[in-house]
């Protein structure tokens, strides 16, 4: 233990204080049975000014030989005598608990014999280790280290005398070189929780699942010139949910690797002298590869883990099998040779010059497999649902291989839809790395975006022509005309807008005049014709009237209205509105008032009624709208109900009962959503933003 010296000297009662501290009585039998009370004290190297001789004890006997000694080479001085302090573990005769051993101690245990028992009886101590205070009571005290350790090495007083003792003249201090304690390895050194670890290595290392990601070129801080991107954000801050909010679950796991984080790049010193702009634009061409990498990481797992597997197969027809997977292997072959071209450029330079040319040229030519894929969506949807339902056995298997780690837990579906997702990324990843680009440099860029809109475009239409044929084909097959003159119902241009059950109220029953009581009818309104049904079975319908969308008004009826008779006000949930066919069927004015179940039903019904006049109507300033960000997906599970992903921006155009009425700001889709699903955005600068985005899209992607 290296020597202190301090000029500070003490005051009158300090040396009783420190001595109460460091002074404990124990009694110590002998050979022969006598008991001795020893006082052990820790003292100082330092020699101090003495007023009064120190007090010697008388010398042992020969049967006294084996006293009790703490340590001969330690520079805390022993003073024999009647008390004596020793440390707690021995007082207590109980095993010590293991504590990093400090330089003086370490000295203190080199050349300790095993079996004398003088040193058995002595602890491996040192003051660096000792944080201990002695109460009157004679109890310890923890956690005072620095005070006592600084009296102790200033000097102590006797207790019954109030002087200054200086240690014993026989002991010599230890040389500091002999107790100086080896560097500490910094692999060994303890990182308090929580802090950020740089990232090395190549992001191929861990890869992740796609649907555990998230792009931040999706993200509104991307597209905002003056909001810095949160790149280097190790973790994910998620607040604690609402009482009425279901439980959260949220992965803690760091973000995936971003581009200033790679080793080369801060190796190179690249960031020091690139301009802010073009330091985003570099993120956000890498975000595109290593989001293709773990997207085909995601679809490696579907083939190997859900196609593949013999004991899923058994449980499935052939054809089953098809309409669940389709094409999917040649969606995967497609990533790959994608996922190839980028990752060569990345090799080439880590500052990419550009990757616009691969993704314009792949979205031409390579992956024409994408819109047979999506165009099997319905049979793939139908298919999952009817083996859950009823097929005992493909539920089991499933479940099993979901649970598989390298599945991650993930439900069948998360893997299926994957495409689709990728493909409606990918347009609003290229918008990114466009408004990351310099004017004069944007026209590659831009030509990359059209041709991957144009795809998107090719495959919600391939996805849509499948769906609507084949729901014509089958309501065809439920509508009975009956007396009402039939018309044809499939078309190639015609799709269900809406469909549901409502009340007809009060006494205006209009068509169903005839009927006594309460009735209800079956709505089928698609985008150009309004059919007005009554339920004959679950799957067959009587047709009652119907009529051109454009003879067809909707009108609103306030609850209050006095004009309304005393049944129609009790009517259910009093959720009215009216229906005015201007010419039906018979070429007659028919008017037939409904009631829905709820507010929110209400108003999407007469909003679908008014579909011509929304569509047809451009006025409407965006500017002045609400805007909302989806914080989860949500697939649609009604025709006029639009699906999101997460961190999709949508513009709000209606209110009403916990939904939301908007428009998709990528691609300008409308339809309803929950409430739940979403948060409001109150940055003006990101609301200006997203509206210029949207109507550049709709420039830029007008294919």
């Amino acid at each position: 233990m290296s020597q202190r010296h301090s000029e500070e000297t003490l005051g009158d009662d300090s040396p009783l204080l420190v001595e109460q501290r460091f002074a404990s009585a124990v009694d110590i039998n002998d050979h022969q049975g006598h008991s001795k009370s020893v006082k052990v004290t820790y003292r100082s190297s330092r020699r101090s000014q003495s007023k009064s001789p120190i007090r010697q004890e008388p010398k042992m006997c020969s049967s006294e030989s084996h006293s009790v000694i703490l340590s001969t080479e330690s520079p805390a001085a022993l003073k024999l005598g009647t008390q004596q302090m020793i440390p707690t573990g021995l007082a207590l005769i109980s095993k010590t608990k293991q504590r990093p051993v400090s330089a003086s101690s370490s000295t203190f245990g080199k050349d300790r014999p095993q079996q004398d028992s003088k040193r058995m009886s002595a602890p491996n101590i040192s003051l660096d280790d000792l944080e201990m205070e002695m109460e009157s009571c004679g109890s310890l005290k923890r956690n005072l280290r620095n005070q006592s350790y600084r009296a102790a090495m200033k000097g102590f007083e006797d207790t019954d005398g109030g002087e200054t003792v200086k240690p014993l003249s026989t002991l010599a201090p230890v040389p500091e070189g002999a107790a100086t304690q080896p560097p500490r390895s910094p692999g060994r050194a303890k990182k308090p929780i929580g802090r950020k670890k740089t990232q090395r290595g190549s992001f191929k290392d861990d890869p992740r699942l796609y649907q555990q990601i998230r792009e931040r070129g999706l993200s509104l801080g991307s597209i905002l010139p003056d909001v810095e991107e949160e790149s280097q954000n190790e973790f994910i801050q998620v607040g604690h949910p609402e009482p009425d909010e279901g439980i959260v679950v949220q992965n803690f796991r760091p973000t995936q690797m971003t581009w200033s984080q790679l080793p080369q790049v801060q190796e190179s010193g690249a960031l020091e002298n690139m301009e802010p702009l073009e330091r985003k634009r570099q993120e956000a061409i890498f975000e595109v590869i290593t989001s293709e990498f773990s997207y085909q990481h995601s679809l490696n797992i579907l083939v190997s883990f859900f196609k593949n597997s013999e004991e899923l197969r058994k449980t499935m027809t052939t054809t089953d099998h098809h309409h669940l997977f389709s094409n999917i292997c040649d969606i995967l072959e497609a990533s790959k040779r994608f996922f190839e071209e980028l990752e060569k450029e990345h090799k080439k330079n880590f500052v990419i010059e550009s990757i616009s040319e691969i993704v314009e040229m792949h979205a031409t030519h390579q992956f024409q497999a994408y819109v047979v894929y999506c165009s099997n969506e319905v049979y793939q949807q139908r298919t999952l649902q009817r083996l859950l339902s009823s097929n005992v056995a493909f539920k089991e298997t499933l479940k099993t291989i979901e649970k598989k780690p390298e599945c991650g837990g993930l439900p069948l579906i998360s893997f299926l839809i994957l495409p689709m997702q990728r493909a409606t990324r990918l347009p609003l990843l290229m918008d990114t790395i466009c408004q990351k680009t310099l004017d004069d440099q944007k026209s590659p860029a831009t030509k990359a975006l059209k041709a991957i809109s144009k795809l998107v475009k090719t495959c919600n239409e391939g996805a849509q022509r499948m769906e609507r044929t084949e729901q014509m084909y089958t309501l065809q097959k439920q509508l009975e005309f009956g007396k009402i003159k039939s018309f044809p119902v499939i078309s190639a241009s015609r799709w269900l807008l809406k469909r549901g059950e409502l009340t007809v109220s009060g006494e205006d029953h209009g068509i169903f005049r005839k009927g006594f009581g309460r009735q209800n009818c079956y709505l089928f309104l698609f985008n150009d014709v309004l059919i007005i049904t009554r339920k004959k079975s679950e799957e067959n319908y009587i047709v009652m009237d119907y009529a051109n969308l454009d003879q067809v008004e909707a009108q609103n009826i306030d609850s209050n209205d006095s004009d309304l008779s005393p049944s129609s006000k009790q009517s259910i949930t009093m959720c009215l509105f009216q229906i005015t066919m201007k010419k039906n069927s018979e070429g007659k004015k028919e008017r037939i008032t409904l009631a829905a179940e709820s507010l929110s039903d209400k108003a999407r019904w007469i909003s679908a009624l008014q579909y011509k006049k929304q569509k047809d109507d451009k006025t409407t300033d965006k500017e002045a709208l609400s805007q909302v960000e989806s914080i989860k997906a949500y697939v649609a599970k009604e025709p006029d109900e639009v699906s999101l992903q997460l961190a999709e921006v949508v513009i709000v155009l209606k209110e009403v009962d916990g939904w939301y009425q908007g428009e998709r700001v990528r691609d300008g889709e409308r339809g309803w959503f929950p409430q739940h699903c979403a948060k409001a955005i109150t940055n003006d600068a990101a609301l200006k933003q997203n509206v210029c985005r949207m109507m550049r899209l709709r420039v830029e992607t007008d294919v």
